[in-house]
């Protein structure tokens, strides 16, 4: 069976996709084509061809082919689309004091999402049986069959080994270091499990959206400082070890008083993150009752002009700003993306950013530059593990793993 799958290598690999019907599934994913005289047009495939794979994806369930509501003379056109009942997608952005957690359909249709209040220090086992449970209830409270849930996504507040599918040496996370949290969830879901750093996962959420440009960079200022890169290409770069992005721990210049929870000194995350922000004016990060105590105290106070507020947050922004002004450098993006609760305070936070990196960028590495915040909020890293769990199921792999399924499925029901 290949449901059981995950971040680490196929010990039997599914059948291979023959390369028409990869063709013809990805023109229909993504939305290059919505019918079969299309997908012809574009694909240079035979009409006889293409309508033999058609047939094939619709009569397994994955495709649909309705007829349009477009008014047109004659017989109206045929559509196609992912089919509702090909599968669902179930994600879970974990973070330092709740997790966001959602199910979508293959077409990336977000269906529901809920917020599960637990903090990451109660243990990888704690946390991640209560996302599976809160997943299962959305799943059972949408009619949605567990037992077809495609891909499993997972986000982490820490550097991720990517083919392991767990965090590695991650920071005020106890407990999960080493743990296969893959492991863990496909026990739950019986499905393919990826997991990744949530900063990639929101830039590839921002990405996602269409409107930005790439290469995209994402700043996470939160617990700590963490980067997402999206390439030209739209993949994610996550470096040798999973730890490409983890900049909270670049030193700051003058700080080398501040001891950082890695045990180094002068670290950016430790004097310039939402955490740190909130330790210097004295507010608590959160409440047995609100686990997003700090960031609605500070929100209240930047709203209301206090002054050491504003200071805090200017000062920090600055500090920022210098460690993204070498990245632009470094990695010359079309658009920057500043994310996490220190992004909602956006004018205070983001005049400060851009002040500091157009001083301090060549003007070759500015000119085409977008700064802005995040246009998906808090829901950015949903939105990104959606998208790459589409892409793991769409991939040629990924597709043969979904054709083997449909047939163990019709072959258990007959």
């Amino acid at each position: 069976m290949h449901k059981g799958e995950g971040n680490t290598a196929e010990p039997t690999p599914p059948t291979p996709v023959p390369a028409a019907l990869h063709r013809v599934l990805g023109l229909v994913v993504s939305r290059e084509a919505t019918n079969r005289a299309e997908i012809a047009r574009r694909s240079g495939l035979a009409r006889s061809t293409v309508g033999q794979q058609v047939d094939h994806l619709v009569g397994r369930g994955i495709l649909q082919e309705l007829e349009s509501r477009q008014s047109v003379r004659g017989r109206p056109p045929r559509v196609l689309t992912i089919s509702p009942r090909a599968g669902t997608i179930a994600v879970a952005d974990i973070d330092t004091g709740a997790s966001q957690v959602a199910i979508a359909d293959l077409s990336r249709r977000l269906i529901a999402q809920d917020t599960v209040d637990i903090r990451i220090d109660a243990g990888p086992r704690a946390v991640l049986d209560a996302v599976s449970e809160r997943l299962l209830t959305l799943l059972e409270k949408h009619r949605r069959d567990p037992r077809r849930v495609r891909s499993v996504v997972v986000g982490l507040p820490g550097p991720v080994d990517f083919e392991q599918g767990c965090a590695v040496q991650p920071t005020g996370m106890p407990g999960w270091d080493g743990h296969s949290v893959s492991d863990h969830l496909r026990e739950r879901f019986h499905a393919p499990v990826v997991v990744d750093n949530d900063v990639n996962l929101m830039a590839l959420g921002e990405a996602a959206q269409g409107s930005s440009g790439t290469p995209l960079l994402c700043v996470k200022i939160s617990s700590g400082i963490g980067a997402g890169l999206i390439t030209a290409g739209g993949d994610v770069y996550r470096g040798a070890d999973g730890a490409a992005g983890d900049i909270g721990h670049i030193r700051a210049v003058g700080a080398d008083n501040v001891l950082c929870a890695c045990g180094n000194v002068g670290c950016v995350g430790a004097i310039a993150s939402h955490r740190a922000i909130l330790r210097t004016l004295g507010i608590p990060e959160s409440t047995d009752d609100d686990p997003l105590h700090g960031a609605r105290v500070l929100a209240q106070r930047v709203a209301k002009g206090d002054p050491p507020a504003l200071h805090a947050v200017r000062q920090a922004a600055t500090e920022i700003g210098e460690v993204v002004a070498m990245l632009v450098h470094m990695f010359n993006p079309r658009t920057l993306v500043l994310a996490g609760p220190l992004s909602e305070l956006r004018d205070d936070l983001l005049s400060a950013v851009r002040a500091v990196v157009y001083q301090r960028a060549l003007p070759l590495a500015t000119r085409k530059l977008t700064i802005t915040t995040s246009r998906l909020g808090p829901g950015s890293g949903l939105h990104g593990g959606i998208a790459l769990a589409t892409q793991d199921i769409f991939s040629a792999r990924g597709i043969a793993r979904l054709l083997a399924d449909e047939t163990e499925e019709a072959e258990g029901t007959a």
